[in-house]
């Protein structure tokens, strides 16, 4: 045979599914159906490689593996482009109320319990498109307006990135193209953004190195420059001077290779688009999905 074959070691590596579930998707609904080796190893060809990639994709936003394993790739990738045009979800009222109610009582575990739920009803794609992006913009109005203090405010946040630390600390979502690295600039201590970039991203394949928060722009541009780094994703808050971050933007893509994109969001940036050319801004976390298939097509192209 012609065609690349892939262990179900490599398997598990590119998809994060587990060698269990393949085994019993295998069993219960005749998908995967690998080939087997001399000594009886399972092996799989590139195209049910590639359908188990999307098979991933779309239970990551919530989808169920009873449904998807029927359809064929034409079918996934169709169902794929129709939720990326779908509308966003609105966060319910109730849900926020139940936050708040949760961070006043200073309910540590119990607001764990509520976005863990919320996490595996809906997968981690959606929820941090869907449930995540919204309940910030609800916390940073309830923070300004004295509905919540400060201590609560932290609370959230660290909550909410122990709960994304914990759903990317399994096996490896995203171990294919592009390589992404992550961070901040030197005094931007806010992380959450980055933990958000990194589990859209790894959703969808990409292999993601994050570097935390305060990296010296020399770190990030020696890192870059190692060629074993497609895309530098950058994030502000809305505390970071915008000035700054326009400096330092301006002179990391003038040191960075030509062929290493750079991507930059984040609150600080919202609504307040620095030109700058070589530069992708992302308005809204969503955009990273598409600043992605956009990376992607190019790549393709060349």
């Amino acid at each position: 045979m012609n065609e690349t074959l892939h262990s179900i070691s490599a398997i598990e590596r590119d998809t994060g599914l587990s060698r269990e579930v393949l085994r019993k998707w295998e069993l219960r609904y005749g998908f995967p159906q690998p080939v087997r080796a001399a000594q009886g190893e399972r092996l799989y060809p590139d195209e049910q490689l590639q359908r188990l990639r999307l098979i991933r994709r779309l239970i990551d936003q919530g989808r169920r593996p009873g449904s998807l394993l029927r359809l064929d790739s034409a079918a996934l990738e169709a169902l794929l482009a129709e939720l990326a045009t779908a509308a966003p979800a609105t966060l319910p009222p109730a849900v926020g109320d139940e936050v708040l109610a949760l961070l006043t009582a200073h309910d540590a575990a119990g607001l764990t319990v509520l976005l863990n739920r919320t996490l595996t009803r809906c997968g981690l794609q959606r929820f941090v498109t869907d449930f995540i992006a919204p309940l910030n913009v609800l916390i940073g109005e309830a923070w300004l307006s004295g509905a919540i203090e400060v201590a609560e405010e932290h609370l959230y946040t660290e909550q909410l990135q122990n709960v994304l630390r914990a759903a990317l600390s399994g096996p490896a979502l995203g171990a294919g193209s592009p390589r992404v690295l992550l961070t901040t600039f030197p005094d931007e201590l806010h992380s959450l953004g980055l933990l958000m970039a990194e589990a859209l991203l790894s959703t969808e394949g990409a292999a993601c190195t994050s570097l935390g928060t305060q990296t010296p722009v020399e770190d990030i541009i020696r890192l870059a420059s190692s060629g074993r780094v497609d895309i530098v994703a950058l994030s502000f808050s809305g505390a970071y001077p915008l000035r700054r971050a326009v400096e330092g933007i301006q002179r990391l893509r003038t040191a960075l290779p030509e062929a290493v994109a750079l991507w930059c969001g984040g609150a600080g940036l919202q609504g307040r688009r620095p030109e700058i050319e070589g530069v992708r801004q992302l308005d809204t976390i969503a955009d990273c999905l598409t600043a992605l298939a956009d990376w992607r097509a190019r790549a393709a192209e060349d």
